[in-house]
């Protein structure tokens, strides 16, 4: 006879669910998910509704439908929308180009652990631990007339430097104050995917011969493709969800349009409109419209 005939048959009941185990499954599940969709999906459902109507946002009874005349007005009679597009694109390409690949290079060069590689890593992590918000008021305090900047410069209120001020480059000092913690964001996202890769594939490229640019763009680069497409999403919605920084800086003006800017004081203004939900709509399609493009065309790579 055979050892395996002798052996016991386990059994393959599945292990049932004590109603404490139930209980607990459904506090730890059904909480967070039933939180999810009040605070999430039905104020994003509701946004999307109300777009198409006008409503001045006190009584329900006043609710009227409206159809496309918010966009309508949005695209046809409102020349800060395109004013924000703008902004908002300049952001994005600023972010792709400039302080998204800032981070990366960052990683690796902390990665192989160059020389006071451990007070870069906390240097630069450091802003990913503050909120845009806190970010803003940082800054703010920094580079306003009466701010450090102008102190150390030697410079009073009268001939201060007026960095917030000057529309032809106040985009970009928000851009570099944004970048300040977005290259760390970058950084860390990267350097946790470095850490997880092989050494021996960069020992085997290094014996083939390869450069050190070969082995990041043939060897590293590939196997980082999860972290890579997590990374352009972050880069997509990072540049068109600024709005902490800019509103603590600026306040409600328009000191420097982008669409959350406009979302905020359009949310119900305009008469009886609900225009500022018609701008999140948008908001949303742009930001979500790029993401899904992307990963369809990095799931048709992986399939093809």
């Amino acid at each position: 006879m055979s050892s395996s005939a002798t052996r016991p048959v386990r059994s393959r009941r599945r292990r049932a669910f004590s109603r404490g185990d139930r209980l607990t499954l459904g506090l730890f599940v059904g909480v967070p998910t039933l939180l999810h969709l009040l605070l999430v999906w039905i104020p994003a459902i509701l946004t999307i509704v109300l777009s198409f109507t006008y409503w001045t946002g006190i009584r329900f009874g006043d609710i009227k439908w409206a159809g496309v005349a918010n966009y309508t007005n949005i695209f046809t009679k409102t020349p800060a929308f395109y004013d924000a597009l703008r902004n908002n694109v300049i952001w994005l390409v600023w972010f792709a180009l400039l302080a998204t690949p800032a981070g990366v290079l960052l990683a690796y060069q902390i990665d192989r652990h160059i020389r006071g590689h451990r007070f870069y890593q906390s240097a630069y992590y450091f802003p990913v631990v503050l909120s845009l918000a806190v970010t803003g008021i940082i800054w703010n305090f920094m580079l306003r007339s009466d701010g450090f900047i102008n102190g150390i410069l030697g410079r009073d209120i009268d001939n201060a430097i007026s960095f917030f001020g000057n529309y032809d480059i106040n985009i970009y000092v928000i851009m570099v104050i944004a970048s300040w913690r977005h290259v760390g964001y970058i950084m860390l996202l990267y350097l946790a995917g470095l850490k997880a890769i092989d050494p021996t594939l960069r020992e085997a490229s290094a014996i083939d011969g390869a450069t050190e640019w070969e082995t990041f763009r043939k060897v590293i680069l590939p196997v980082m493709r999860p972290v890579n497409v997590i990374i352009v999403v972050i880069t997509i919605i990072e540049s068109l969800r600024a709005f902490d920084i800019i509103y603590v800086i600026y306040g409600t003006s328009a000191g420097l349009p982008i669409l959350g800017v406009l979302v905020f004081q359009n949310i119900a203004g305009e008469g009886a409109s609900m225009k500022g939900a018609a701008y999140a709509v948008l908001l949303f399609v742009l930001s979500i419209g790029p993401i899904i493009a992307y990963l369809r065309q990095q799931f048709r790579e992986d399939v093809s």
